[in-house]
């Protein structure tokens, strides 16, 4: 066990304090006593420990009462409880109020021994296991949503402070922005994660399917009802069922779902039961429901249960600093897939995606990736396969655009000159000081705009 376990040792006999202070310093322990719980739980309050030794029977507050206010002032922290006044019962109490262990007056040093060792590897364990979950958490974020920008670090914030809750909540944003992705991100970050998520595209399937999609059917329940069938809230039991575009769902079927939420029930279609459901909520919509509800198309009831929490997704062109991070990690998935040695973008290309609206967002800009990737042949790619819609788009005066959110002009200001010096060496062979002329600058100067961008390690081609 490591020196700096730090114990707490909570007794209203002080020769008991003064006994078990001496037996933990001489294990290698920090040792700190209390004499009663009010005592105790200031320690608590204003220092860390990793394990409490408390007797069961003391004045005024028992040991009991400290396990439960330990749950709030230092709910890491592992609880023992010592009594002499063994019985069932109190062992019992104890370990439902929260303690790991119990010990009976009067014990032997060596029993208390184990007995701590045993809770400091528990704490160790607890430990590595949360670390464990927080990186797997963040991997699974990162595979899903990708951005730097601060736009989408607002996107993140919120995905970390409701992953896990147990509300409702509601993405907006429109097509293409990646809002099943932030779904997906809020059940991985959660305590849901290890359950089913169910994704449903309420625009996709016929009205008249659509509520046996979601609740199931009974054998005869309409012509075609061959066999019972099992919903897909069913199917998610325990996990997170995700209704994607929110907005198409008929009058009638936002009534039914309305009950299921309020409820936390349904039936199935022809069925005379009502079955009990666990499963989070999370709803997307490229629609504004305010205006869907002031038009009467949308029940408010439904979208204030909905929209317990909302997170807005921003469009591409309001986190134009992000394309540079999103074109590598398209690039890096597709030349994977494809079996292509492409690598980057020349800077004529960068050029164009940076000012390009790109009205169906980030899905269209992955469109425009793999197609690229695709057509190549070169390392670099280039504009001629760029689509027509890319290369034709007005360009605005010429006029920069920031996004609402604003834009890390250093980190663009970084690809857009790596990116030029890689043009210049592609177009040059490789030669760098011929790259150098290409761009303006003195070979000393290009030398160190290769270093300085983590490009040094190129080679120089021959002249």
């Amino acid at each position: 066990m490591s020196a700096k376990a730090r114990i707490l040792v909570v007794d209203d006999e002080r020769s008991m304090q003064e006994f078990l202070e001496i037996f933990f310093r001489s294990e290698g322990y920090e040792a700190v006593t209390a004499g009663d719980v009010d005592t105790a739980l200031l320690h608590l309050e204003s220092d860390e420990f990793d394990v409490v030794i408390t007797d069961i029977k003391m004045p005024k507050r028992s040991g009991i009462d400290l396990l439960r206010a330990a749950q709030t002032a230092a709910p890491d922290t592992v609880l023992i409880v010592m009594t002499a006044f063994a019985s069932t019962e109190t062992a019992i109490m104890a370990m439902k109020e929260g303690a790991y262990d119990y010990i009976t007056k009067p014990f032997k040093v060596d029993e208390i021994r184990i007995v701590v060792e045993k809770a400091l590897e528990k704490k160790a364990l607890s430990s590595e296991n949360r670390r464990l979950r927080s990186e797997l958490r963040s991997r699974s974020r990162d595979k899903s949503i990708i951005g730097n920008s601060a736009a989408m670090r607002r996107v993140f914030d919120f995905v970390s402070q409701v992953a896990d809750s147990r509300a409702n909540v509601l993405v907006s944003g429109e097509s293409g922005t990646g809002k099943e992705m932030v779904a997906r991100a809020i059940h991985a970050g959660g305590e849901r994660r290890e359950r089913p998520f169910v994704a449903v595209n309420c625009g996709a399937i016929p009205e008249n399917l659509l509520e046996s999609e979601l609740f199931g059917h009974v054998k005869g329940a309409f012509t075609g009802a061959v066999q019972n069938k099992t919903g897909l809230f069913e199917v998610a039991e325990g996990g997170t069922v995700f209704l994607d575009e929110i907005g198409e769902l008929t009058l009638p079927l936002q009534v039914k779902l309305l009950r299921v939420i309020q409820e936390r029930s349904f039936r199935r279609v022809g069925g005379t039961s009502d079955i009990r459901f666990d499963a989070r909520i999370v709803a997307a919509t490229n629609r504004k429901l305010e205006d869907e509800v002031a038009h009467g198309r949308f029940r408010e009831d439904l979208y204030y249960r909905l929209n317990v929490i909302e997170i807005p997704m921003p469009p591409l062109r309001e986190r134009r600093d992000d394309i540079p991070l999103l074109i590598r990690h398209f690039i890096d998935k597709y030349a994977g897939d494809l079996g292509k040695p492409v690598r980057d973008v020349s800077a004529a290309v960068l050029g164009k995606l940076m000012e390009y609206e790109f009205p169906g967002n980030v899905r269209e800009l992955e469109n425009v990736i793999e197609r690229a990737v695709a057509l190549g042949r070169e390392e670099i790619i280039d504009l001629d396969v760029l689509p027509p819609t890319v290369l034709n788009a007005r360009e605005n005066g010429g006029a920069a655009r920031i996004p609402e959110g604003g834009v890390d002009l250093d980190a663009l200001m970084r690809d857009f000159e790596k990116n030029l010096l890689l043009e210049a060496l592609r177009l040059t062979g490789g030669v760098k000081k011929r790259a150098a002329q290409r761009l303006g600058i003195s070979f000393r100067s290009f030398r160190y705009r290769l270093e300085k961008l983590g490009l040094e390690q190129i080679e120089d081609g021959e002249a």
